[in-house]
């Protein structure tokens, strides 16, 4: 091995130039010229432990081998084998855009990326169209910048509103999580890159994330948490999982043989490589010990351990050959790992340009970015604002320091973001000079801050600044002078720790006050106030909406944040986002907040996932629990009238067609969502009143303008998963086909019955579940 990596470091000049490194070491033989299995059965036992990990972290390289780094900031590398013609592959993160150092040393170029809108502004938009051109734009970034795969899309369920990363993931529905997923990955592969799917599975929460237990019943895993990536398994076969670091009912999720082989490869036909979450089921940390068996790890499907380390690599060779590890085992994931590695740009030859064209993603961050802002009030029709002529009062220290999206790997290092003041100056509105002058000097310092935090490599999200108490007299000043006022409320989150209740999920007492005494003093003067919500996850509403004539959910958008925020105020763009997730009256309404995050509270040793299936709307729905804003909610400029339902059949087949016909009957172009729910019979199993099943988006409709959509439903989505019979069942009876805007505001409804009961599927293996699981039942 010290040959080996003597050669590599003697020929390399860089690993652009390929061809020169195999022209030192070729032996053997090749990968992409002779039998896959030849190549696998010509690696010593050493370097097919080398293959089964990473090389190692920034600083703690495997062996104490500086690893040659083709792409600076990204999260790992595989190892490359050069005398079989083996490169490395490099693996970069994240979900809303590709995360690489944008600074090199003795390099004067910048390698920035573009920072899109977050995962829950996507969603948002219910458009998969438009999530596949994002992705594509992505892909394109991941490739022209060297890298093969993107760690990404990140898509676990928001089971509750404090997990930190929630705005790395799409929705609390799996329909709408899987959907999603399946377009994200099929633009970003449409380059020749790989994706990762993450976190495979039960990942719904920071805290203790390394060791915690999740304790879920097998229905609410397969109906829930696992549906999801079912989805995006069978409509896009990503090039790979990413296991999550979480135990599920005992076990590291990295080590279970029926979740990563049986379920994944054996039930959904998966076809790709698994590899752990960076560091997942191995190491220590704050005294506690997270290590999982490397061998079970491996022998239950996990065939990548990243980023890897000595020990890994260790362990692999003494198992293997003491014949705790068997070689077959070995074999099988070392050419999986191979298959990846053959479709990879760096193996076809590709030759990276290092520049992306970041001006029309720039342009693709805009229209996506407006296209999943939702607007949750519009009192009186204060929006759109079209008064150019007239002065804006921003308030808020987020108006002048907009956030593009989270902290931690679901971070971009991108060239500038565009704050709402600047896009509203950039769409031709007069901004309040006083107010702006007073906000400017104590953001920047806020600012400075959080750029050496940034510069010193840590990614813990920064504290929330604190709203200027802003006297009286200025207020009272701004109200005569501006027309109308916009108030910015802003939020962040990310890796290593949830959100609190306090100060971060209910507005903290001093952006109440700027609520309250802005509020006060234009409506004083019969003048309007409008909230923007700069935010990534659910916050509190309810307490505060009555107070501010509209409210605007722009979501953390992306760099062209303030832009997209100005084309939805001006009316250049109609809002026809729609939210994926329900907005609760209070945090204590949602119904895993009593759980969240485990036990014990501060450091949890498990979380019992009490709830079962009744996860956000199936559970506000089903047991009427007021919400601030329902699943599926969101205004538009225009309204819309839904007609002509109609089913293909009375009774179920093979499938029903459900048609509907949709007219805008408002007096701007918009586009409209139709959702639909259905409500099964439940004599088996005990139900949710409805869940959402299907769902279209129009095109842009002019007033006047209608479009017939046609939504398709299959056994599957009539079916539920039964525990004791271990099958996907649709139960005989009559279905009730709901029709509407949200899971509320049902517009239509129609029935078809099943005459007999379907077993749609028989699943392989019953998911082991050590403790009984106390779920809520309907009434």
């Amino acid at each position: 091995m010290k040959t080996i990596y003597s050669s590599i470091r003697i020929c390399i000049i860089s690993l652009a130039a390929f061809a020169v490194l195999l022209s030192c070491t070729q032996q053997g033989p090749q990968l992409g010229v002779d039998p896959l299995d030849e190549v696998v059965a010509a690696l010593t036992l050493e370097e097919k432990a080398n293959i089964l990990i990473g090389t190692g972290r920034p600083g703690k390289p495997i062996r104490g081998e500086a690893y040659p780094q083709r792409v600076p900031g990204a999260a790992g590398n595989t190892f490359a084998v050069p005398r079989l013609g083996i490169p490395t592959t490099v693996l970069a993160d994240g979900p809303a855009g590709l995360r690489i150092k944008p600074l090199r040393e003795n390099d004067s170029n910048t390698y920035y990326a573009t920072a899109f809108p977050v995962a829950t502004a996507l969603a948002s938009s219910w458009d998969t169209a438009l999530m596949q051109s994002v992705g594509e734009a992505m892909g394109n970034e991941v490739k022209e910048y060297g890298v093969d795969v993107l760690l990404a899309p990140g898509m676990n369920i928001h089971r509750n509103p404090l997990c930190g990363r929630n705005f790395e993931y799409y929705s609390e529905d799996p329909l709408i999580s899987g959907e999603m997923a399946a377009a994200m990955v099929n633009g970003v592969e449409s380059n020749g890159v790989g994706t990762s799917i993450k976190h495979y599975v039960a990942n719904n929460q920071e805290a203790n994330r390394r060791g915690v237990d999740a304790r879920v019943s097998e229905r609410a895993l397969r109906e829930i948490y696992l549906r999801g990536f079912e989805i995006a398994v069978k409509k896009a076969q990503p090039w790979t999982v990413m296991s999550s670091y979480n135990r599920l009912n005992g076990t590291y999720t990295s080590a279970r043989k029926d979740i990563l082989t049986d379920v994944l490869r054996d039930e959904w036909g998966y076809e790709g490589i698994v590899m752990t979450d960076w560091g997942g089921g191995y190491g220590k940390r704050d005294g506690r010990d997270f290590s999982s068996d490397i061998v079970g790890q491996l022998s239950a499907g996990n065939d990548l351990l990243m980023p890897g380390n000595d020990a890994q690599r260790d362990s692999i060779i003494k198992n293997a050959k003491d014949g705790t590890l068997s070689m077959d085992v070995v074999d099988q994931d070392v050419k999986r790992i191979l298959e990846m590695v053959l479709k990879s740009p760096i193996f076809k030859g590709y030759e990276y340009s290092n520049n992306p064209n970041l001006g029309s993603h720039a342009d693709i961050v805009r229209q996506s970015g407006a296209e999943g802002m939702v607007l949750l009030k519009n009192a009186d029709n204060v929006l759109p604002y079209t008064e150019q002529a007239k002065t804006i009062a921003a308030f808020g220290n987020t108006s002048y320091s907009f956030i593009s999206g989270g902290t931690g790997s679901g971070d971009v290092n991108e060239a500038y973001t565009i704050s709402l003041v600047d896009g509203l100056n950039k769409a031709g509105y007069k901004i309040d000079d006083e107010l702006q002058k007073t906000y400017t000097p104590y953001v920047s310092g806020a600012q400075r801050s959080e750029k050496l935090r940034d510069q010193s490599g840590r990614h813990i999200t920064p504290a929330r600044l604190p709203e200027m108490a802003l006297n009286d007299d200025l207020i009272s000043r701004t109200a005569d002078a501006a027309e109308i006022a916009i108030i910015t409320i802003g939020r962040n989150s990310g890796e290593h720790a949830d959100r609190k209740i306090e100060n971060d999920f209910n507005l903290a007492a001093d952006e109440i006050d700027l609520i309250n005494r802005v509020s006060k003093a234009f409506h004083a003067k019969d003048k309007k106030v409008v909230a923007i919500l700069n935010v990534g996850g659910v916050i509190d509403t309810s307490s505060w909406k009555d107070k501010v004539d509209g409210i605007l959910l722009a979501w953390q958008p992306g760099q062209e944040g303030g832009n997209a925020v100005a084309d939805v105020l001006s009316g250049q763009v109609n809002p026809s986002g729609k939210l994926t997730m329900t907005f609760p009256v209070t945090y204590d309404d949602t119904p895993s907040a009593k759980n969240f995050p485990g036990v014990p509270a501060d450091e949890p040793e498990y979380v019992t996932y009490e709830e079962g299936v009744y996860v956000g709307y199936r559970y506000f729905d089903t047991f009427d629990i007021e919400t601030s804003y329902e699943f599926g909610y969101g205004l538009s400029y225009t309204t819309f009238d839904y007609s002509d339902l109609t089913l293909n059949s009375e009774e179920f087949k093979d499938n029903i067609v459900v048609s509907v016909t949709v007219e805008n009957t408002g007096d701007v172009a918009g586009k409209e969502i139709v959702q639909l729910y259905l409500s099964a019979p439940s004599e088996t199993v005990d139900k949710p009143k409805k869940e959402l099943k299907a769902f279209a988006k129009t095109k842009l409709l002019g007033p006047g303008e209608e479009q017939t959509l046609s939504l398709k439903l299959t056994a599957k989505e009539l079916a539920s998963f039964v525990e004791d019979r271990s099958a996907w069942i649709a139960e005989k009876g009559d279905y009730k086909v709901l029709l509407g805007s949200s899971s509320r505001n049902i517009e239509l409804k129609d029935e078809f019955s099943l005459a007999s009961e379907i077993v749609v599927e028989k699943t392989k293996v019953s998911i082991a579940i050590q403790q009984p699981i106390n779920e809520l039942k309907t009434k």
